[in-house]
């Protein structure tokens, strides 16, 4: 699904075929989940194949090894040139891109004393597909921002999400919703939540969850199309009078949200601000202009 036997890979400075490519099993990161990660996307836009917010993403790449003590030291631009490679030389135009930095074989619990870069990229579709998305509240709650950093793409922090998008997926919804805490709403398993009431959008304020930057991206164009928006601390019980929500995220883009725990919302999602975001967010990776957005 991810490669073939063509795919070509950076690995560790040089370009090699992923079926060829090998770890150590005693690595760090295999063992303790000690990586950072990042997830990117290639468009194929009206001016050429661009990757979306590569610079925003590899600075973040960069900072979530700092914050969790793990020494990296290629620049944004490097890392830049090296992820347009791998799209050149697997003929990519649509495509993920995922850059992973992991660690050199370290049975301790203490930095490495080596750390190695992979950056690959496959095909791939909308995460989460296209239809609305029936949710559920998930038992499993984001981390304490007390006992990890929660705002570092750590590895090893995504075995919450995993329990919270299984357990979702076994009780019949196709993705889950986490609290933190403190019982507020905080995001999903792999995308930051957006809800709307009375022509307002509200989304869960920094501390509990990742400073994603699609949502970042989703802030600024609700600033460009005059879309009221506001960051607070959203309880449960809102979510049974919003009018409608969505989902962000690179590798789900943006998608509706048809219900939580079986309850639909207020209006209709073509009814809520949510279609036109969509439709912005879409133009915007495209680099088509959505001055034509009208609200």
């Amino acid at each position: 699904m991810y490669y073939t036997n063509d795919t070509i890979i950076f690995h560790n400075g040089s370009y090699v075929k992923a079926k060829e490519a090998s770890t150590d099993l005693y690595a760090q990161s295999l063992h303790y989940g000690y990586g950072v990660f990042e997830g990117i996307r290639a468009y194929q836009t009206v001016n050429g194949v661009k990757i979306f917010k590569a610079e925003e993403h590899y600075e973040r790449l960069k900072r979530s090894c700092a914050l969790v003590g793990i020494p990296f030291h290629y620049s944004v631009e490097e890392l830049e040139q090296i992820s347009y490679q791998v799209l050149r030389k697997n003929n990519f135009s649509d495509a993920y891109i995922r850059p992973l930095v992991y660690c050199s074989p370290n049975m301790s619990l203490t930095s490495p004393k080596e750390v190695y870069l992979m950056i690959c990229a496959w095909e791939w579709g909308k995460y989460l597909g296209d239809q609305n998305l029936r949710l559920c509240i998930s038992s499993y709650q984001r981390p304490n921002p007390k006992s990890i950093r929660i705002e570092a793409k750590v590895s090893g922090h995504y075995v919450n999400s995993i329990l919270a998008t299984s357990e979702a997926k076994q009780r019949g919804f196709d993705e889950a919703l986490m609290l933190d805490m403190e019982g507020n709403v905080a995001e999903g398993p792999g995308a930051n939540f957006f809800l709307e009431k009375d022509g307002v959008l509200f989304t869960p304020s920094l501390g509990h969850i990742l400073p994603g930057i699609t949502r970042h991206t989703v802030l600024q164009i609700c600033k460009e199309l005059d879309i009221p928006v506001f960051e607070k601390k959203i309880k449960p019980e809102e979510l049974a009078e919003a009018d409608g929500a969505f989902y962000c995220g690179t590798a789900a883009e943006v998608v509706g949200i048809e219900s939580i725990e079986g309850k639909p919302f207020a209006k209709s999602w073509k009814n809520t601000h949510g279609p036109i975001i969509q439709e912005a967010y879409k133009n915007l990776v495209l680099e088509k202009s959505f001055s034509h957005v009208l609200i």
